[in-house]
């Protein structure tokens, strides 16, 4: 079993920066790639960014690229998302996620554990 456990989330001006971590316990975590995700209110949960095991690999979304940055401490089970120059379209609750080992690193299916989310708001 795993657990992951968000935090760092919090309401901010257009244009600051937040740093989201997620911390995860159990067997899991071990060499697994991990994900963010998102999702607004009335919205589908969406993919942010991901890093494989090693952090030799990052995926992002294309309305975060630039901006977000993704990165993990594997000795301490736990990964971060760097948000840089937020802007209120990023406001959502923010989901961090294990991903299970097939299918694309996009697709919220390819993931089987979640965390139970913090929320991110942006102000213009």
């Amino acid at each position: 079993q795993v657990q992951l456990v968000e935090s760092g989330g919090g309401l901010v001006q257009a244009g600051g920066s937040l740093r989201l971590s997620c911390a995860a316990s159990g067997r899991t975590f071990s060499g697994r790639t991990m994900g963010w995700f998102r999702q607004a209110p009335g919205k589908e949960r969406e993919f942010v960014e991901a890093i494989s095991w090693r952090g030799e690999n990052a995926y992002s979304a294309d309305s975060v690229k630039g901006r977000f940055t993704i990165s993990r401490d594997n000795a301490k089970n736990t990964v971060y998302l760097q948000m840089n120059s937020l802007k209120p379209e990023d406001t959502a609750v923010y989901y961090c996620a294990a991903y299970r080992g097939y299918g694309s690193v996009s697709f919220k299916a390819s993931y089987d554990y979640w965390g139970q989310g913090t929320q991110v708001t942006v102000s213009s």
